[in-house]
């Protein structure tokens, strides 16, 4: 069934709002954000499309995706070659006390089907909702290790005086380094607080997150 005028006409703005904030990320270089905008506008162009009934309209607006289509190709191309050469790098600021920065959110993109293992330095884990004492710390390991063996999921663990880094890699090619490492999150206000349990939730402190690719990542 035909979509109704109006609900064309908001559809219609909405793509072209979306696909204007695409032309400026590509303009200035953001191409991964650039993507995601094109890929969105697109989507909402081709929902249009469907409720167009003049062919005139239809023809002009098919030549306005393949445009867009053309040009979110040529950018997925680029970004490619850029992970395939080792120099795609993005990067993220969190601002103080800002949310919706749980790993989960952070890491999710990035730990696709291919993933099989991971590799984690920290050297300054260190507070209670982080791991707490040295000793709290050990047995919290124990405990995390034992739960992950039931799942078919090894953790191994090394501990080192040196290290000073702080990075997160997959065997995938992606390597994720965080200003304050780990330990990004500020303290719950009680244990009953929104955030204590949902990271996504939990004020942050002010840190930066720079994301790379390289398809040769291998464990040091």
């Amino acid at each position: 069934m035909a979509k109704s005028g109006r609900g064309l006409d908001s559809e219609s703005v909405a793509a072209a709002t979306v696909l204007k904030r695409a032309v400026e990320l590509d303009s200035e270089s953001r191409y991964q954000q650039a993507l995601v905008c094109y890929q969105e506008g697109i989507d909402l162009l081709l929902q249009v499309l469907k409720g167009i009934q003049d062919d005139t309209k239809k023809c002009n607006l098919r030549k306005k995706i393949s445009g867009y289509m053309d040009r979110a190709e040529n950018i997925k191309k680029y970004l490619d070659q850029e992970k395939e050469d080792g120099k795609y790098h993005k990067q993220i600021k969190i601002e103080e006390n800002a949310t919706g920065f749980s790993y989960e959110s952070l890491f999710q993109e990035y730990l696709n089907e291919t993933v099989r293992e991971v590799w984690v330095e920290d050297p300054y884990i260190r507070h209670t909702h982080q791991g707490g004492g040295k000793q709290q710390q050990i047995c919290g390991l124990k405990e995390i290790k034992e739960s992950l063996r039931d799942h078919g999921v090894l953790l191994e663990l090394e501990y080192s005086s040196s290290i000073h880094d702080r990075e997160i890699r997959f065997d995938n090619g992606w390597m994720i380094k965080i200003g304050r490492g780990l330990d990004y999150f500020k303290k719950p206000q009680g244990r009953f607080s929104l955030g204590y349990c949902d990271l996504d939730l939990r004020p942050c402190h002010e840190t930066t997150v720079d994301i790379f690719h390289n398809k040769y990542t291998k464990k040091i």
